[in-house]
């Protein structure tokens, strides 16, 4: 486990650079949208975004909301910070796996996640570190891209998947509603693309 983290890792941090150019166009299409949509379902005050990347969600943040956001690439959040200066936002950026949250249980109110838990190593322990940390009236929101149930596009996602992974560090085949559901949460899911780019609204079963 310690050698694929480490691994992804340094895919990210090598992707840094770059990561902004490359979805740029996708991110005024289709992603600026959809974050809107993300972020109106929060609330707070204590708010942990997981994969802040290179920040592209800060500017639907509320000023209302204590809000704290992690990422394991180091690079990833350079860029962050670079970002949260100039948009001169208070936000406590730290370096962590959402595999091993340093945060007591029962202490969030809302974890939000937009395009990370395609890249997560093991998922499901992440999952339950999310439910861990939540409290019992706590909020999961998420958007993330799933396999795609409809075949052959389905398959396709499934053969494509190790070339992405190898280039990319990010799995085009996770089932994250599945994962969700196993980690001990009810959810509710709406379609944004098809039936490969989902709205996930979890709440933790206590």
């Amino acid at each position: 486990m310690k050698n694929k983290i480490e691994i992804i890792r340094k895919r990210y941090d090598r992707a840094a650079k770059y990561y902004d150019a490359i979805e740029n166009m996708m991110e005024k299409k289709w992603f600026s949208q959809w974050r809107k949509l993300l972020f109106s379902h929060i609330k707070g005050p204590k708010v942990l975004e997981v994969g802040v990347g290179t920040g592209k969600n800060m500017p639907y943040y509320s000023q209302d909301w204590e809000i704290v956001a992690i990422d394991f690439s180091p690079k990833m959040l350079e860029k962050a910070k670079e970002r949260a200066a100039k948009l001169n936002l208070q936000v406590d950026l730290r370096l962590m796996d959402v595999q091993n949250l340093e945060f007591s249980d029962n202490s969030v109110d809302t974890v939000v996640t937009a395009c990370v838990f395609c890249s997560v190593p093991d998922p499901i322990l992440g999952l339950k570190e999310v439910h861990r940390v939540l409290k019992g009236d706590g909020l999961l929101v998420m958007l993330e891209h799933v396999r795609s149930k409809k075949e052959p596009i389905g398959k396709i996602m499934d053969i494509l998947n190790p070339l992405v992974v190898g280039l990319y560090g990010a799995n085009i085949n996770r089932n994250t509603v599945e994962n969700v559901k196993k980690a001990g949460f009810e959810i509710k899911e709406k379609n944004l693309l098809s039936d490969i780019v989902k709205l996930i609204n979890a709440k933790p079963i206590k």
